[in-house]
């Protein structure tokens, strides 16, 4: 396998000489014996890590390796409880995350710091120093969206956060960042909401910023995407850095290694898996859906599908075509102009969240802190947020915690969550482990249906196969699965049959068994499942 380097020298706008080796650059950042403790918890333990001039650096390790918590340290959200920073040589402490920008460093964090009922140009100005009190909305408008098509980013910088999709939310951190001129760039899970073709352009763009000298940190466990843009990888496992590769070491087979033999998990064979039987009526129907924002866009055109017990239905596009609006509108935040969402034998497209939830319809939202679980909340309060109402959860004003507690510790032990203490607020848990609390939360509440938007999103290997395997279990138990999914091979892997969505529109719906990425790529891009058959058959449109 080639190196990153030899890799980065294919692109025509990266000039790098034979005499400018990565040993020889400049370290810029230098982290020494970083240490951090949570409640029962070692989060860093002794580490030192460095990153140079012009490099790309990829920090490897699973959900709760420490990966996020060194970094939020560099950006100044964390403070060390022991260690020392230097940039360029000279020390440095950060008490707030302003300080880190005044040096140059930038974080896009995995869950976005962004205030929904603010613009584009209200979320990237705010907290800058260098705007005057009464600034100019236009020219700053201007200036952000010269920064964003330089960069191959589609925003509008008059719209509300809100209205964007989580893809897009992601290019306005990355804008924000960019904006205040950051020479350090971290990215966490940068890649975890975007589609093939925005990674591909976003590894582009970064390898442009390493060119000119910017140094580039990305925080991941996608083994392909390190193998790919990383000059260099550092491995953390359990708060430690197990090892720092670079060059032609920076192949599967090493990485995978470290990844693996480190953690304790060993790779697995994937065995088949036996076919549930599907129910002979759908659980979900749904008739000539359509939905349009307040300004009036299609963002729902007409459609119309039906989900059976014992499948699962994947749910394929390209982000932004009308994934949210579906599983919203299913799930009763937001209503439909017209058709209709029939459960089983009932009507429920009246429902609110709170109706369609008791009716039997689960919900995993693609965005875990802001949508599904509140962050400042404990294990327990999070998983009766739905039922609180219920006489397991409480009795008649008051809460029974120590029931509460007892359901905490079982959630915890079934779904194997790693949680220093379970009293604690949730945002003090890795990513993966949140995903298994809110889908034990959901799956715990019995439902005939469950929506689950990217539900393996920013996960590692062992939690996306902990995720499908009670995805599975579900689909065995007779219940339907709606998997909103942007990874192809997840989607042929466990789901029966795929709907692909461009602009709100079904282009087709069919067997994975039938049919190949190759037919799901071209629906992706606008082309209905009929001339793509059509093409197949006689070569052409």
């Amino acid at each position: 396998m080639l190196s990153a380097q030899k890799r980065r020298q294919r692109f025509v706008f990266i000039l790098i000489s034979d005499g400018d080796s990565m040993q020889d650059r400049e370290t810029v950042i230098q982290m020494k014996g970083i240490t951090k403790s949570f409640p029962r918890k070692i989060a860093n333990d002794h580490i030192t890590f460095d990153v140079r001039a012009g490099e790309i650096h990829a920090l490897l390790g699973e959900n709760g390796a420490g990966k996020s918590t060194l970094m939020n340290i560099l950006s100044g959200l964390y403070q060390p409880d022991s260690g020392e920073i230097f940039i360029r040589g000279e020390k440095v402490e950060f008490a707030t995350p302003k300080d880190a920008i005044k040096c140059g460093i930038g974080m896009i964090h995995q869950h976005f710091k962004l205030v929904q009922a603010f613009t584009v140009t209200e979320n990237i100005i705010m907290g800058d120093d260098g705007q005057p009190f009464f600034y100019n909305r236009k020219k700053a408008e201007q200036k952000i969206a010269e920064c964003a098509a330089k960069y191959n980013m589609d925003i509008d910088p008059s719209a509300k956060i809100w209205q964007l999709a989580v893809g897009q939310q992601q290019m306005v951190e990355i804008v924000k960042v960019l904006y205040r001129n950051a020479r350090v760039l971290v990215l966490d899970e940068p890649t975890a909401v975007l589609t093939p073709q925005e990674s591909s352009r976003l590894f582009d763009n970064l390898r442009r910023m390493a060119a000119d000298g910017c140094a580039i940190i990305i925080i991941t466990h996608k083994l392909a995407e390190v193998c790919e843009i990383a000059d260099r990888v550092t491995v953390l496992r359990a708060g430690k850095a197990i090892a720092t590769i670079e060059d032609e070491e920076i192949n599967y087979r090493t990485l995978s290694q470290y990844m693996m033999n480190a953690s304790g998990v060993q790779e697995q064979k994937n065995e088949p898996h036996t076919a549930a039987v599907r129910s002979e009526k759908p659980l979900l129907r749904v008739e000539d859906l359509t939905l349009q924002d307040e300004k009036k866009v299609m963002r729902l055109d007409h459609v119309g599908f039906e989900l059976y017990g014992g499948e699962i239905l994947g749910v394929a596009g390209v982000s932004g075509n009308g994934q949210k609006e579906l599983a919203e509108a299913l799930c009763g935040l937001s209503s439909v102009s017209h058709g209709r969402i029939i459960l089983e034998e009932t009507d429920v497209t009246g429902y609110n969240a709170k109706r369609k939830f008791r009716s039997g319809i689960g919900f995993v939202p693609e965005d875990r802190l802001g949508t599904g679980l509140v962050a400042n909340m404990n294990v327990g309060d999070n998983l009766i947020l739905k039922d609180y109402f219920t006489t397991n959860s409480s009795n008649s004003l008051f809460i029974k915690y120590s029931k509460l507690t007892e359901r905490a510790q079982s959630a915890v032990e079934r779904f194997n969550i790693s949680v220093a203490d379970i009293k604690a607020p949730v945002r003090l848990m890795s990513g993966g482990n949140l995903q298994k609390l809110l889908l034990a939360r959901e799956i715990d509440s019995d439902p005939k249906v469950l929506v689950a938007a990217y539900p393996v999103r920013g996960l590692d290997f062992a939690a996306a196969s902990f995720i499908f395997e009670k995805l599975e279990q579900l689909k065995d138990e007779g219940r339907g699965i709606l998997m909103i999914a942007e990874d192809l091979d997840s989607i042929f892997k466990y789901c029966d049959r795929v709907m692909v969505l461009y602009r709100g529109r079904i282009m087709g719906i069919c067997k994975t068994s039938e049919t190949s990425v190759t037919d799901i790529g071209m629906m992706m891009m606008g082309t209905p499942m009929e001339e793509v058959k059509r093409y197949e058959a006689y070569g052409h449109f």
